[in-house]
């Protein structure tokens, strides 16, 4: 004779962007806490890409300007 198992079925849920906590519902985040994280750390990244650009045009233009002086 064998016993049957019952099987714990999961609901349909999904996993918070930042802390990867599972959760049941709408949207990336688990809630108002990771919400506000995910908003400044895509502003560090904005700022750390804007100052990557900054220093491209500038070594570009420095460039430029030797070039011109040869």
């Amino acid at each position: 004779m064998t016993e049957e198992t019952p099987i714990n079925r999961i609901p349909q849920h999904r996993h918070c962007e930042i802390c990867g906590k599972a959760f049941v519902g709408e949207g990336s985040f688990c809630g108002e806490e990771c919400k506000t994280s995910a908003g400044a750390v895509a502003k560090k990244k904005i700022g750390r890409l804007l100052l990557l650009w900054i220093a491209i045009v500038a070594i570009t233009v420095a460039a430029i300007v030797v070039v011109e002086l040869i």
